[in-house]
């Protein structure tokens, strides 16, 4: 369903009326200790209230975000999309995808080695203490390829002897999470463990789809998913200054693929499940003080990662007998490290220096086909300043050099069946950046900056034949992207305790080169990707907290941003919509209640190169919690309340109008 502006003002007022929408502030103390502070990445001098956001678990849980990608879209400048013909949960930040903005946990990247990307629908928020996001302008101790910026989750880190909290609940779709995370700080060691599973064996449709040929409405077809998560950190604090831990996580998902549903004529339906899609991750981090002034920060990583796509003849899953079945297999692994040197030279001098080294290995196959395999390493070498030139103004430069080599990759090829190698491909690129920022009192700042960054091809834009659509290109070299923003930040006493209106914003112009883009017809009906793109980017993000007496607590956000492809106007920039509005309410009742609603507004977007798009929305969600007796409280809300029928890709239709409830248990 069409929105035009006057029925979202209108809606929006209704809800203001009725809800108070706003930004939730119950954010507990208690979020910010338990911050793992060593899975942090952050620029010194600068505040994280103008360009990096953070989603904190108690606001993840308050909005029943139960994965990073919708944790995310809590965020203005962060769209959700998702890729319908994989099932994929999918963040743009400020126009820049996933392979731009790579994600990392605690630092540590993870994303996939194969094509950068990676599905944040598989990634739950149970065990998270917080979600960093960082714009355009970002610390280079992050490593290469963070063009569009960086995402990091950063765990838990217990402070009592003993903590616990778990919770258990239903939705609509036969659905079910259960979540326990146990830890405990004996003084020099501590310990945090958490296991996890979210399941569902379908979702609703809206009661206002249309019946399609393969959709007929109701439960949607092959959307069930399960996601298990377990994971373990020990840590030694020998000292005030030093700080050694190690940490598991182990995730297995299964899902499956809904079926195309849409009107394009041009999208063939695909009937797609993955049996497995398996991560795993072990990594030492580890804070030393050199001497009173000086640190050094080391982070080692193992991450493993397999999955199996098998892709049947049409709706029944049950026979792999056309040309387009087939049974894919994946088995990635990635190892590395970095060092972080930082030193506080003088007063009014801080020094950060950083290493990185990372061994990417793919190999894939699909059943009955020898398995090919593809190696890169990435090095990066960065340096990164703080000059305090008065006690209000800072400058922060930064400058990173970063090599990519290829060190092997396999062609196979089906007429002989024999593995050939491909060409290899090495590429370099220096990136710089600069931020300037301004703080007059002690909770204002202005920023500006300015920043090029980079980022390498994947071995999937370089080696794949796109199921035969697509001649590989090795000599692929890295994009970039000049970033500058404009931003503000303040906070303004309203009289009294606990009483703050927070008001941010920002600008922002980015000028995309030598992007990788699609060529068409460089065989005929053959495309291929190549240097040739030329984009800018541009808009804002305003956000805005308002407490409305000691119980009420309101705000809105508002994104902006557009994106034009100066190289070839007829290919469309994708999945992102030129507007988005999210407002809030929360309200505190006696103690022990809370009452929260929100409403969100997505303008069209484009879902496919050529024109095809996704029609503007809102939806409305609302939930209630009340603590029972002390620990224990219970939760229940609704998701879609008016069961809208939207898509965020055109042809794949979202959830319904669906419930949920929760009990919790918890001492923190």
């Amino acid at each position: 369903m069409r929105y035009n502006y006057a029925s979202l003002i209108g809606k929006l007022a209704l809800g203001i009326l009725f809800f108070q929408p706003a930004f939730a502030q119950q954010i507990r103390s208690a979020d910010s200790s338990r911050v793992f502070s060593l899975g942090e990445v952050t620029v010194l001098g600068r505040r994280s209230l103008d360009s990096a956001h953070t989603v904190q678990s108690g606001r993840m849980e308050l909005f029943n975000r139960l994965d990073v990608g919708r944790a995310l879209n809590l965020l203005p400048g962060v769209n959700l999309s998702t890729v319908g013909a994989r099932n994929e949960s999918m963040v743009y930040l400020r126009g820049f995808d996933l392979r731009q903005v790579p994600v990392f946990i605690d630092g540590i990247p993870v994303y996939v080695p194969y094509d950068g990307y990676v599905d944040l629908g598989r990634f739950t928020t149970f065990d998270l203490a917080e979600v960093n996001v960082t714009k355009g302008f970002s610390s280079v101790t992050y490593g290469p390829n963070t063009i569009g910026g960086a995402i990091n989750l950063v765990s838990r880190r217990p402070q009592k002897r003993f903590e616990f909290e778990g919770r258990g609940g239903l939705m609509s779709g036969q659905g079910h999470r259960y979540n326990l995370n146990v830890g405990t700080n004996l003084g020099k060691f501590y310990f945090q463990a958490s296991a996890s599973q979210l399941k569902q064996e379908t979702f609703p449709l809206s009661n206002q789809f249309v019946v399609h040929a393969q959709e007929d409405g109701g439960d949607r077809q092959n959307a069930y998913r399960n996601d298990r998560k377990y994971s373990l950190k020990a840590g030694f604090t020998p000292n005030a200054t030093d700080e050694y831990t190690f940490s598991y996580v182990n995730q297995k998902g299964t899902k499956g693929t809904p079926p195309y549903a849409g009107d394009d004529p041009k999208q063939t339906p695909r009937f797609w499940q993955w049996p497995n899609w398996d991560k795993e991750s072990w990594y030492f981090i580890s804070r030393t003080a050199l001497t009173t002034s000086s640190y050094l920060k080391v982070r080692l990583f193992y991450d493993k990662f397999k999955n199996l796509l098998s892709a049947f003849d049409d709706n029944t899953y049950t026979t792999q007998k056309k040309g387009s079945s087939f049974n894919s297999f994946y088995n990635d692994d990635t190892k590395g490290g970095s060092l972080e040197y930082g030193n506080r030279l003088a007063e009014s001098h801080n020094l950060k220096a950083s290493f990185h080294y990372k061994q990417d290995r793919h190999r894939e196959n699909n059943q009955g086909e020898p398995a090919r395999t593809f190696i890169d390493q990435t090095y990066s070498l960065g340096v990164e300043d703080v000059f305090r030139l008065t006690s209000q103004l800072s400058l922060v430069p930064g400058i990173s050099y970063n090599s990519r080599q290829s060190l092997r990759a396999e062609n196979y090829e089906s007429t002989t069946k024999l593995i050939k190698p491909f060409a290899g491909n090495n590429s370099s690129a220096l990136n710089a950046q600069a931020g300037l920022f301004y703080n007059p009192t002690a909770n204002r700042q202005l920023g500006f900056t300015v920043a090029r960054k980079t980022r390498f091809a994947t071995i999937k834009d370089r080696y794949s034949y796109r199921m035969g659509a697509a001649i590989p290109n090795p000599e692929l070299k890295a994009e970039s992207a000049l970033h500058f923003e404009a931003a503000y930040a303040d906070q303004f006493n309203l009289g009294k305790p606990g009483r703050t209106l927070t008001l941010q914003g920002s600008l922002f112009y980015s000028k995309l080169t030598d992007a990788i883009q699609q060529v068409n017809n460089v065989q005929p009906n053959v495309y291929q990707f190549q240097n040739t793109g030329r984009a800018e980017f541009y808009g804002g993000d305003l956000s805005v907290k308002v407490p409305i007496g000691s119980v009420l607590q309101t705000g809105l956000q508002y994104s902006y941003i557009h994106r034009q492809n100066r190289s070839n106007s007829d290919l469309k920039f994708i999945d992102v919509p030129d507007n988005k509005v999210l407002v809030f309410a929360q309200a505190q009742v006696l103690r022990r209640a809370t009452l929260l609603a929100n409403v969100e507004y997505n303008s069209d977007r484009y879902s496919t190169s050529y024109g095809t798009k996704a029609k503007s929305f809102v939806v409305e969600y609302a939930k209630a919690s009340v603590r029972i007796v002390r620990f224990v409280s219970l939760e229940g809300g609704i998701n879609n309340i008016f069961d809208q029928d939207y898509a965020l890709a055109e042809g794949f239709p979202e959830p319904g109008r669906m419930y949920f409830v929760n009990l919790l248990l918890t001492n923190l």
